[in-house]
């Protein structure tokens, strides 16, 4: 079976509304000719789904990711990426960043277009993690601290310390140069 077509940014403004304040999508009422090809009546089906769903907020369940999600038009969408396609009235062509890293706050000033790249500049410490920063960690055969950053042409090495504290400056000095958020290597 082929699979939906994903809602335009105009179906969408049919169905949802959205609070840029708060961040949260809402269903708005719908009409009986969206239920026209069901067994019952389209308008019995209408008037049950609007007492049911019109006005309740939508997009409340989160996915594996620990981002809001919801269907819409039997596709299975994200509401990060739904609510700029709202209001920006076409679909994000790059990742959608939460720029303080809560992957649940919708709000708009918290969303932002980027590419992959300056998307990991805003990632969290991994959990796996065992230097508490970012880009810096022990070499045990060299018996030092090693400091590292990712920039557009690839892995910078940026040198191997006996002190940790050096490290972690030299990584924090490469993180300024090169523009990551100030939030970047916060706690997971």
């Amino acid at each position: 079976m082929a699979k939906k077509p994903i809602p335009t940014p105009e179906e969408l403004r049919q169905l949802l509304r959205y609070e840029p304040e708060t961040g949260k999508l809402f269903w708005l009422p719908r009409e009986p000719w969206r239920f026209e090809a069901r067994r019952t009546s389209g308008a019995s089906v209408c008037a049950r789904w609007n007492t049911r769903y019109a006005g309740r907020e939508a997009f409340t369940s989160t996915n594996a990711q620990g981002y809001k999600q919801g269907g819409v038009l039997c596709r299975q969408l994200t509401a990060h990426r739904v609510i700029w396609a709202l209001v920006h009235g076409r679909w994000p062509t790059g990742m959608i960043d939460h720029i303080n890293g809560v992957r649940t706050d919708n709000r708009l000033a918290n969303l932002r277009v980027v590419s992959d790249a300056e998307n990991s500049r805003n990632s969290a410490i991994r959990s796996d993690n065992t230097s508490g920063r970012t880009g810096v960690h022990w070499n045990r055969s060299q018996r030092k601290w090693e400091a590292y950053i990712n920039s557009s042409h690839g892995r910078v090495r940026l040198g191997k310390f006996t002190d940790r504290d050096a490290a972690v400056s030299a990584r924090a000095a490469a993180e300024k140069e090169l523009g990551y958020l100030n939030n970047h290597r916060r706690s997971a």
